[in-house]
């Protein structure tokens, strides 16, 4: 059943976005968009037609040059009333300031091109700052604000999600964006999470299967059951997380925050004190454009440090944006910085650098002298007996024979005793065996009579290798199977790059035994391993390795949670972590992506080389414009242009980040 159409007031009630009101032609909301930018573009356009008039109709100049001020000298006058107002000083106020005075000089054109250019690059800060939260503005567009809601009598409704509880239940359609986590009760559908997560794959959702809000429903159409609100759904979280990390600032941009209102403040009172000073020092008149108050002036805009007040902001959003769109969360800019810093990297073996999964490594017979049969055979035959138990080592198996293209052997008598083996009757070339796979003490009970004393000479050497998983008994003759944890494609890829980057010095921590982490730890060219490690012992461990330096601590599980928090850089998977982790940590890969690390790595590098690089920019511009302004070397039209011209580059260089 669909809802009825809003009358005027029913909308703005609504609470949704006005812009997308129903009552607003097109043409009004293509006016609306980049006002800012449009004025300072049809302002700069009056301004040269004012400078055409300058040279033969001063009163035609004088009339355009009007609207000039008008257009974007009352916007900027405004707002630096109102700084005053709430008695703050900052650089809005002194380009306002700049602009007025250059009218009382006789030097109205000079301000009308500081007020016009001072607007453009406000308008291009703007659109640079929109740029960098490209990623928070995709995923807020991205959330729906109504849901088809069931009513109990089946009947269904349009509703506002902040008023659909848990246990509620919502209809998605095919196409539409899943409003609310929930669990499938009706309908099967595949759903796309590259958007939210990066994950290309689509997934299949069937009943009992988990949806994220967020998601895009692709042809099917879901009834969901809703288990978190909106304010807690998966979606809200992570736009919590985005825009938490763009509040937080490095401390490089807290200083320039505080730095700038001072520093506004000294300016205007040193190019007052070269005003009234400087013809006592100098032969040198009031007015003119060779006085002191002209070049006071000049000085003023010279020395004004709009550059250098969003030389840090704009990279360390751009970055945090282009990170974003990996599906990788940073809890602020101030991470970047740690990443940079940080030459030891840490890592948590089950579910971060493996699968988690049971992987075949190879078989081996333990009884000398007997019948060897071929490998083929031996898992042909282990995995006809594991078909019909569900088990990790059994999936292996299973795993391992598909992959050899081996079909399964006609089985009966099956019997499985649970957490210790498996026996049947396995055919081979006509005649049935007896075949039993286990653990160790329950195929000591099996073994037959005469193969004890094989069995007794074996039995201690079997108990001894601790990545021995299972053995097979078949024929009299006993094969052990060995199998390690499957590693992730992604840890491969990564650790191949890393060790291209000599400074990090890479570790495993890990609550596995020895044997076990050893195998992975080889794999993947780590030397150094930590083993047996309890959540407390891998806390000490982090605790000792970070006095040797700034260490990243990458980890998936609850165990992993205090090494996380201690450590200078914690790393969580989003997917596969636990909760518990994924809010101890710093960074939260949201698709589980490890080979991303050393991404993130080098972009952490390259952030803190662009703000290096706009610090410079921006004092190379302060410190080479001011005293040249001082001695009029500098006319004040060349003091605007430098003044622009570094904000704008400032922020275009930024802008580079936004890159993958």
């Amino acid at each position: 059943m669909m809802s009825a159409p809003y009358s005027f007031d029913e909308f703005f009630a609504s609470g949704k976005e006005e812009s997308i009101s129903p009552f607003l032609t097109p043409n009004s909301r293509n006016w609306g968009k980049n006002i800012s930018l449009k004025a300072a573009i049809l302002a700069a356009f009056l301004l040269a037609i004012a400078f055409g008039f300058s040279f033969f109709n001063a009163n035609a100049s004088f009339l355009v040059l009007s609207s000039v001020y008008f257009i974007v000298g009352t916007p900027a006058l405004i707002g630096s009333l109102e700084d005053l107002k709430n008695l703050e000083i900052n650089i809005d106020v002194l380009m306002t300031l700049a602009a007025l005075l250059s009218i009382l000089i006789g030097s109205e054109l000079e301000g009308a091109l500081l007020l016009v250019l001072f607007a453009l690059s406000a308008a291009m800060e703007n659109s640079v700052n929109r740029k960098t939260k490209t990623a928070l503005i995709h995923l807020q567009k991205l959330s729906p604000k109504m849901a088809w809601f069931i009513e109990k009598d089946g009947s269904i409704i349009q509703k506002s999600i902040r008023e659909i509880g848990v246990g509620s239940s919502i209809l998605i359609k095919a196409g539409e964006i899943i409003p609310l986590d929930g669990l499938v009760s009706q309908g099967s559908s595949f759903i796309n999470l590259s958007h939210l997560t990066g994950e290309s794959e689509p997934m299949q959702k069937i009943v009992g299967s988990e949806v994220a809000a967020g998601a895009l429903n692709l042809d099917g159409t879901l009834n969901v059951t809703v288990t978190r609100t909106s304010t807690d759904s998966t979606l809200s979280r992570i736009i919590k997380l985005i825009t938490q990390a763009q509040m937080a600032k490095p401390p490089i941009e807290r200083f320039l925050d505080r730095f700038g209102k001072w520093y506004a403040s000294s300016i205007i009172l040193l190019a007052l004190s070269f005003a009234l000073l400087l013809p006592f020092f100098f032969a040198m008149a009031y007015v003119g454009e060779n006085g002191s108050i002209y070049r006071a002036l000049t000085f003023l805009i010279a020395a004004s440090p709009c550059a250098l007040i969003i030389a840090t902001p704009t990279a360390y959003l751009s970055a945090l944006s282009s990170c974003a769109k990996k599906g990788i969360i940073l809890k602020g800019g101030v991470i970047l910085d740690a990443l940079d810093r940080c030459s030891i990297i840490a890592f948590d073996k089950t579910g971060t650098l493996t699968t988690g999964k049971l992987e075949f490594v190879k078989v081996d017979p333990l009884f000398e002298g007997m019948e060897k049969l071929p490998e083929n055979l031996i898992i042909q035959m282990a995995a006809s007996l594991e078909k019909h138990a569900v088990h990790p080592i059994g999936s292996a198996i299973e795993a391992e024979a598909k992959k050899r293209g081996l079909s399964t052997i006609e089985i009966s008598h099956f019997h499985a005793k649970s957490g210790f083996g498996i026996e049947a009757l396995i055919s081979i070339q006509g005649e049935k065996v007896a075949a039993v796979i286990g653990h160790p003490g329950y195929i000591e009970q099996k073994i037959p009579i005469k193969q004890m004393e094989k069995w007794h000479q074996v039995k201690k050497k079997i108990f001894q290798i601790e990545q021995l998983n299972t053995l097979f008994l078949i024929k009299d003759s006993l094969y052990a199977f060995h199998f390690q944890d499957e590693i992730r494609k992604e840890s491969i890829d990564l650790f191949q790059n890393l060790k291209k980057k000599n400074e990090l010095h890479l570790i495993m921590l890990t609550g596995d035994h020895s044997e076990h982490a050893r195998i992975v730890a080889d794999s993947l060219g780590i030397h150094e391993i930590y083993t047996d490690l309890r959540p407390e012992n891998k806390l000490d461990k982090i605790a000792e390795l970070s006095q040797k330096g700034d260490l990243i601590m990458v980890g998936d599980g609850i165990n992993d949670a205090p090494a996380l928090a201690r450590s200078n850089v914690g790393v969580s998977m989003g997917k596969i972590g636990s909760a518990t982790a994924v809010d101890a940590s710093d960074v939260v890969f949201l698709q589980d992506d490890l080979s991303l690390l050393d991404w993130l790595i080098d972009k952490a590098k390259k952030t803190t080389q662009i703000v290096r690089q706009n610090l410079t920019l921006a004092l190379c511009v302060i410190f080479f414009a001011t005293t040249p302004a001082l001695l009029g070397l500098v006319p004040l039209w060349v003091a605007v242009l430098l003044h622009e011209g570094g904000t704008v580059l400032v922020g275009l260089n930024s802008l580079r980040l936004l890159k993958s």
